[in-house]
């Protein structure tokens, strides 16, 4: 219990100071006082400087305390920062990983050694003895500890901090984004990283139970593998080990491991084995892309793989744009699905919809101009070349295009209005400004194509009826390919321009209900990958990756050699407008496996050389068996409600792949390049 005298004054102090609150200004002074500290000091006593000795252990976290502890006698650990000073008594907030407590140092006790804390600098590592003192109602605060404060009786420093190139706990002046990262163990001290962290962890060991629920297998797979043409570039790792290749033959070259891209193979082998039916691993993968605000040069994904998933149902429909789910690989939907529903319930409290909705490739191009399109705002995309007249509608139907447009309307539209009048057309899309002077002639004046220069009133007038156009509005206009390809449009891009402006301008708040996609039913070749022509080199690539099955209703086609016309059993998930995931059923028939490596994707024996074990693994008995990657990353993202996967890694690339922390990647002499057979041996 505490002594009356002592609640007495504290209660006292507390109404002295009560109302001395500082401003952000001053709180700015305040963190910046003691950055620079002189440590030669001599007035500093020797209980302030970095301390190598026994100490006691603490007893609570920052974060621990409560009404409940008042009178205790406690030990604390943690960062002391800035202090808030008072006539009769100073307040510290005492800062660890778990949250803040309150300190109180009372100078009317006149004890020398506490008002040497004063002096000790912002973010040095402190341990506090002191007594949990319970605040007055009117002093209480939210949040765990804020009904209480602990009145300091002794304190150690146990490393002094120098001076900082900034101060993580300062909200005020948080420092740029180069600097934050070459100095990324210091900005991880700030809580809104550290809490990301947290979430992290928390989000994974939600995951391993789930998915340990549902009979998965966790399984480690090799990182180091062997180079093969997979879709994206590789990350090589040279090594000394012989000169002999794996197959034993003699070679003067240099050999390498590849670091893997995903563990595609080795999950694919562990199903054919028959010794796992449900495989799934929170993995490392290595990709050398460029990097972006929702990519690294490595990165994580939660991995699965199934035995026996489906190959779809018999009662095929005819109808694309419906919310149907055509293809096979029903099992991997449900799993994700309770996984993401699950995460979604425990983080965020929230109730996902018991099935996501499903679209088409084709219907996510054709109305909304993207593979991953962001369903949280309207703004579609209408086909309109079956409004033109005959004659132009043959032209383009000739050119193999259509014609498209976007409109946005000042009744309907109006959060987007502004934003359109703002934006500037380039030379795939126009805007046409519709007035009362115009209505019955804008497309007269369009450059999109030559042939509507000729269409007559009448007809634009049936378009503007068929539209609803109503002067006022603004139209977009392009062209692009009758069959869509890759996976953005011209106008699909108008349209993220648009939303992303709107927002810029704030005439648009986005809901925080998350919206998620499944998109299915992608080509399963293409030619219009920029990304993988490094390895087609002209030559047909696969849409997602070489193992992926065919729509069995398009199987006879991709025989008789209709590349483009075979649909993959390829799924994408979709939240918000960035793919989190991605899978597919995969080919268990060796011959078709082999079909797809030889006739169409035109791989040489080279080429072929690094898929021999899994095309024999395929022979002997492999089950149907389908799976799916997740990005980690991409969705910790969205939990932390940030919009870089790099706040939610603990040591990130910068969007050029490099690590400012450990300087990577870096120059090797050429005495080690000798060593792996990549440089010769230097002279002297």
């Amino acid at each position: 219990m505490l002594s009356l005298c002592r609640i007495s004054a504290y209660g006292t102090l507390r109404r002295c100071i009560r109302h001395r609150s500082p401003d952000s200004l001053a709180l700015a002074r305040h963190y910046s006082r003691f950055t620079s500290q002189d440590l030669s000091d001599t007035s500093l006593s020797s209980s302030t400087l970095s301390h190598c000795a026994p100490y006691p252990s603490r007893t609570h976290t920052c974060g621990s305390l409560t009404a409940g502890d008042a009178g205790a006698r406690v030990v604390l650990t943690g960062w002391i920062l800035p202090e808030r000073k008072g006539k009769l008594v100073s307040f510290y907030p005492l800062k660890d990983s778990y949250g803040t407590t309150q300190l109180i140092v009372n100078h009317s006790e006149g004890n020398p050694d506490l008002s040497a804390l004063a002096k000790v600098p912002v973010e040095s590592t402190v341990l506090i003895e002191g007594t949990v003192l319970l605040r007055p109602p009117s002093a209480r605060r939210p949040g765990i500890t804020g009904d209480i404060d602990v009145q300091v009786v002794k304190f150690t420093v146990l490393n002094t901090a120098g001076t900082l190139p900034f101060v993580p706990s300062n909200p005020h002046n948080v420092a740029n984004d180069d600097l934050r990262a070459r100095y990324r163990y210091l900005d991880l001290r700030r809580s809104a990283l550290s809490e990301n962290l947290k979430k992290r962890s928390q989000v994974t060991q939600i995951i391993r139970s789930i998915l340990h629920e549902q009979d998965f297998i966790e399984v480690e797979t090799p990182v180091l593998l062997r180079s093969s043409p997979e879709g994206a570039r590789e990350f090589l790792v040279p090594t000394r080990i012989s000169t002999a290749s794996s197959d034993g033959t003699d070679t003067q070259h240099a050999l390498f491991y590849a670091l893997q891209q995903s563990p595609q193979q080795p999950k694919q082998l562990l199903i054919c084995s028959g010794g796992v039916d449900k495989y799934f691993q929170i993995a490392k993968c290595f990709r050398d892309e460029d990097g972006r605000k929702d990519r690294q040069p490595e990165f994580t994904q939660i991995d699965m793989e199934m035995a026996f998933v489906s190959w779809g149902s018999h009662e095929f429909t005819k109808v694309e744009n419906t919310n149907v789910w055509r293809i096979g690989g029903g099992e991997v939907r449900d799993v994700v699905e309770t996984l993401l529903r699950r995460i979604w319930e425990k983080i965020e409290g929230v109730s996902l919809p018991k099935g996501f909705k499903v679209m088409t490739y084709n219907e996510a191009m054709t109305r909304f101009g993207s593979d991953k399109p962001d369903t949280r705002f309207g703004l579609e995309i209408s086909t309109i070349t079956h409004l033109l007249p005959v004659k132009q509608r043959n032209v383009f139907d000739s050119d193999g295009e259509a014609l498209e447009c976007l409109v946005v309307r000042k009744a309907g539209d109006e959060k987007f209005i502004a934003a359109s009048r703002a934006c500037d057309g380039d030379s795939a899309v126009e805007r046409i400004a519709i007035t009362k002077r115009n209505i019955n002639s804008w497309l007269l004046n369009a450059t999109t194509h030559r042939s509507l220069h000729e269409i007559s009133p009448d007809d634009i007038s049936h378009i503007n009826e068929s539209l609803q156009l109503t002067p006022g509005d603004d139209i977009w206009l392009a062209r692009r390919p009758k069959s869509p390809k890759g996976g953005l449009t011209a106008l699909g891009s108008v349209r993220l321009r648009l939303f992303e402006s709107a927002q810029s301008r704030n005439d648009i708040v986005v809901t925080k209900e998350p919206h998620f996609l499944w998109i299915t039913e992608f080509p399963l070749f293409t030619q219009a990958d920029t990304d993988k022509e490094f390895l087609a080199k002209g030559r047909w690539s696969s849409s997602h990756h070489p193992f992926t099955a065919p729509m069995w209703q398009d199987i006879d086609a991709m025989y008789r050699g209709h590349i483009d016309s075979v649909r993959g059993q390829h799924y994408d998930l979709v939240l918000n407008g960035m793919e989190i995931g991605g899978g597919s059923v995969r080919v268990h028939d060796a011959a078709m496996q082999d079909h797809i490596f030889t006739h169409i994707l035109q791989l040489n024996e080279a080429e072929k050389a690094p898929f021999q074990h899994l095309l024999h693994a395929l022979q002997c008995g492999a089950p149907p068996h389908g799976g799916i990657a997740l990005g980690f990353d991409r969705m910790m993202a969205t939990l932390c409600k940030t919009q870089s996967i790099r706040d939610v890694i603990a040591f990130p690339k910068t969007s050029t792949g490099a690590d400012l922390v450990f300087r990577s990647p870096a120059p090797i002499s050429n005495e080690v390049l000798y060593q792996y057979g990549i440089q010769p041996r230097p002279t002297t």
